[in-house]
């Protein structure tokens, strides 16, 4: 009886010993699979944040989750192009490293400016960009949106020439042309690189108002449909009708000065 009970006892804690080491394995593996599960979201974050250079965040989710946003599809944009004038041949008088640094500064002004009005940079060119409003979900304001970012870019650039001067850098000037219309959004490009972007006629007419701004000697300038839809607050003067590329017929363009804030604002309208 005694050996049996012996022999019961051994085996009780084989049995122990057996399950204890199951049990351990098993947390091993559980930990194993966690600090994975861990490493995954990390590296799915890393490149969200890394396309997100391409695309708007909604953007990047949407496509992340399998959704059709990233499907071409004509929407009603508003599109920006903003470039530096003169800057050329500044750059050939600045040392690569300080001219880097002076344009790196000028993008993260402008970005901001963007962003705080519902805009999304799309693309960096040089010293130029192109940004667009509403060119991935409705927006009824977008025009406004345009217009009043390119306000803010005016103030952020005085702002940031104060800087400049302040380190003994050459200030810096921009041209800012603004156009809505029909345009095709999508992401598009390579197996190596992509962006979401637009293109059609009023992308390229919008490029072609920006031109317009040394031509008229102003700083920001809007075709005739952004200006059909702005309030009485945006204060605008036209310009005398000019030829651009791309038309047969010339266009007319108004420069914008200033938006007045008022108490009391056009119901239904975000600025």
């Amino acid at each position: 009886m005694t050996a049996a009970l012996l022999v019961l006892a051994i085996a009780g804690a084989i049995g122990v010993v057996v399950l204890a080491a199951r049990l351990a394995r098993a947390r091993r593996d559980v930990e194993r699979h966690q600090r994975a599960l861990e490493s995954t979201l990390d590296r799915v974050e890393h490149i969200e944040r890394a396309f997100q250079r391409f695309a708007p965040l909604e953007v990047v989710e949407q496509f992340a989750q399998g959704g059709a946003a990233h499907e071409p599809a004509y929407r009603q944009v508003t599109i920006m192009f903003a470039d530096l004038k003169g800057f050329t041949p500044m750059s050939e008088q600045i040392e690569p490293q300080i001219m880097v640094d002076m344009l790196n500064g000028y993008f993260r002004a402008m970005n901001r400016a963007l962003t705080e009005h519902h805009g999304h940079l799309s693309r960096l060119m040089g010293d130029g960009l192109m940004a667009l409003f509403g060119a991935f979900d409705h927006n009824p304001w977008q025009a406004a949106d345009a217009v009043r970012a390119a306000l803010a870019m005016r103030a952020a650039l005085a702002e940031y020439n104060q800087e400049l001067a302040g380190r003994g850098l050459p200030q810096l000037a921009f041209g800012v042309g603004i156009n809505v219309g029909r345009a095709v959004a999508g992401v598009m490009g390579s197996d190596h690189l992509t962006e979401f972007t637009v293109i059609g006629d009023a992308v390229n007419l919008a490029a072609r108002v920006e031109g317009l701004t040394r031509h008229h000697g102003v700083d920001i300038l809007v075709t005739e449909p952004v200006r059909e839809v702005l309030d009485q607050r945006f204060v605008v003067r036209p310009m005398p009708a000019a030829t651009v590329k791309g038309k047969a017929e010339p266009i007319v363009t108004f420069a914008v000065d200033t938006f007045e804030e008022r108490s009391s604002a056009p119901a239904g309208d975000r600025p």
